[in-house]
């Protein structure tokens, strides 16, 4: 068992860093005060081989799979989770198109999007369905050789910035509630569809965040990924893999907790000692030291595992899971360790706090892992 990483996972790590150090510092504080979307970042990221990276080169990306996605993941937010987003996420939906799409459809949608010129997106969740994802309403309907399209779509990542977005619809509704679903390519600048911005979130405000709405939208048959009434397991699977990534958005972030507190404890003074020296703040520092290396585990595991061509959901699952505990854990103790400078934008980790939270929320709630975990308990 070898837990070092390779030469050219060493070298993604170091680039991947370097780039978020000398693009996202000088735009950071104005992006998540102007809820500024990153377009031009996410083109040189491009070019610097960063989007998409987890494609094979035949579809535009690196090649550098899951764990090297992961890895870039972290690098990148470690300086801000919400640019990293514009870059990381620009993919988010491909992974269904490369795991079930046609051959024609990897062609055409992955590699405009791993060179910049696109951005996809994931249109699932509803106004009154996320976790609960076999209580979607969203309706497509058979018309000649197309689909037509009905329903409204809440929360979605690049929502009013993305060129296509993979969405979930019932195209089976007599069947079984899980049989009754599809994956469907909607163009985003289609007829019908309808993109309002959402403002006002407590964090990763750089990253564009929608509702969109789907009236009589119609797209050809031809965009289904996948096999029609199988969309629900698709979906699962789906998450298996992007569960892991926002695990590693939590790595990144906790291990920039950890790392600027250490800096400020060392240099910080009360009662004439480093805060560094008292107890209370190693142990501070030591549960944030722990929990991360942790994290690191199952993150670093999860990702091999679908290299691997073993992806195990549970483990995805605990990765998140474990992912939202950490980082809200680290980003608490941060601001706790810098005191009242911790409350204001002079350091960052009140950012890192606000950001912090999304991460129990998006891609399943904490709440949803634990049901997934406890029924495998269960199961075995």
């Amino acid at each position: 068992m070898d837990f070092e990483l390779t030469e050219e996972q060493k070298m993604l790590q170091d680039m991947a860093y370097k780039f978020a150090k000398a693009t996202f510092t000088s735009v950071s504080e104005e992006c998540d005060e102007g809820e500024t979307y990153t377009p031009e970042i996410r083109k040189k990221a491009a070019a610097q081989g960063l989007v998409g990276a987890w494609l094979p080169e035949e579809y535009g990306g690196a090649g550098a799979g899951i764990l090297g996605n992961a890895i870039i993941t972290e690098e990148l937010s470690k300086v801000d989770m919400g640019i990293a987003l514009n870059v990381t996420a620009a993919t988010f939906g491909c992974e269904a198109i490369f795991q079930y799409g046609s051959e024609e459809q990897k062609k055409t949608y992955l590699p405009p999007v791993c060179a910049g010129e696109q951005v996809a997106a994931g249109a699932f969740t509803e106004p009154n369905a996320g976790t609960d994802v076999a209580g979607y309403k969203t309706r497509a309907v058979k018309d000649g050789g197309d689909y037509v399209i009905n329903g409204n779509k809440m929360f979605i990542t690049n929502g009013t910035v993305c060129d296509f977005m993979v969405t979930q619809c019932i195209t089976n509704p007599d069947q079984k509630k899980h049989n009754s679903f599809s994956l469907i390519i909607v163009p985003a600048d289609a007829k019908g569809v309808t993109r309002n911005k959402i403002h006002g979130k407590l964090g990763i405000r750089a990253s564009d965040t929608a509702e969109i709405a789907l009236e009589d939208v119609r797209v050809p048959q031809a965009n289904l990924v996948g096999t029609e009434g199988n969309g629900f397991r698709e979906l699962m699977h789906f998450f298996d893999t992007t569960r892991v990534m926002v695990a590693a958005q939590a790595l990144g972030l906790s291990e920039a907790c950890l790392e600027t507190s250490v800096k400020y404890v060392k240099e910080r003074t009360a009662f004439g000692q480093p805060l560094g020296a008292y107890q209370l703040t190693q142990k501070k520092l030591t549960e944030m030291a722990i929990q991360i290396e942790a994290l690191r585990g199952l993150v670093y595991k999860a990702a091999w595992l679908i290299d691997a061509g073993r992806p195990d959901y549970t483990l995805a699952a605990m990765a998140k899971f474990f992912g939202g505990h950490t980082a809200v854990f680290c980003a608490n103790y941060a601001v706790e360790l810098h005191g009242g400078y911790g409350y204001v934008e002079e350091y960052p980790v009140s950012k890192w706090y606000r950001d912090a939270k999304i991460l129990e929320l998006y891609e399943g709630t904490k709440e949803a892992e634990i049901m997934t975990i406890g029924r495998y308990l269960q199961a075995r």
